[in-house]
């Protein structure tokens, strides 16, 4: 089973690497990071570099593809060949899959029209400019494609796409394998989160671009 993880510059690390870490793990799987050019792809950060293996030329079909988001999501939206490369991938998979804004690049591609989809809580209205229907959810399955909400959601939703590829019990022990037994010291929901905290996150992903005020 062939998966692909879509890299690029400006990706961000954990939307990429959770689902890596979860996906290597099933039994058969060959996973390959894919960028629109073999070589380092820099996280939105810059500190962190992410490996391209092969490029988008090489790979014309897999049976699952992953695409994560970052603020470089933009500038893959931007090429229409980037759009078309997914769209002819997806033409070929059993699971098509996204990350954080990665969803905007599927909506970008015309996968999402008339779907529930979900993406990071600040980007979440964006869904609708591509004809979906924006859903808070961590992780919405339609058919067979897979988007999942914010960063650490990519690792709930490999593994659920692990259940439904290797069965309930192999993705469980990969769950406990990689000992994924969430304790955080707080509560994730922005929907919950105190005012001073949610100040801080619409300051930073307006300056982004990420959402409007």
């Amino acid at each position: 089973m062939r998966i692909a993880i879509l890299a690029f510059d400006g990706i961000t690390a954990l939307d990429a690497v959770g689902p890596y870490e979860v996906l290597q793990r099933v039994p058969g799987a060959e996973v390959v990071l894919v960028g629109e050019s073999r070589g380092l792809k820099r996280t939105d950060t810059a500190s962190l570099a992410i490996n391209a293996d092969r490029s988008v030329s090489e790979i014309t079909s897999a049976d699952v593809i992953v695409v994560p988001g970052g603020f470089g999501e933009q500038q893959v939206r931007a090429k229409p060949a980037m759009l078309e490369w997914v769209r002819s991938i997806h033409a070929t998979t059993r699971w098509t899959t996204s990350v954080c804004t990665g969803a905007l690049i599927l909506g970008a591609a015309g996968l999402l029209k008339g779907l529930a989809a979900t993406t990071h809580w600040a980007a979440l209205p964006q869904l609708a400019n591509f004809g979906a229907i924006p859903t808070s959810a961590r992780v919405v399955e339609q058919g067979k494609i897979i988007t999942a909400a914010g960063v650490s959601s990519g690792i709930d939703m490999a593994l659920r796409l692990a259940g439904r590829i290797a069965g309930d019990t192999m993705a469980h022990a990969i769950q406990v394998g990689i000992e994924y037994d969430p304790q955080p010291p707080f509560d994730g929901s922005h929907q919950r989160a105190p005012a001073p905290v949610m100040a801080i996150l619409r300051d930073f992903y307006t300056r982004r671009g990420l959402m409007t005020e």
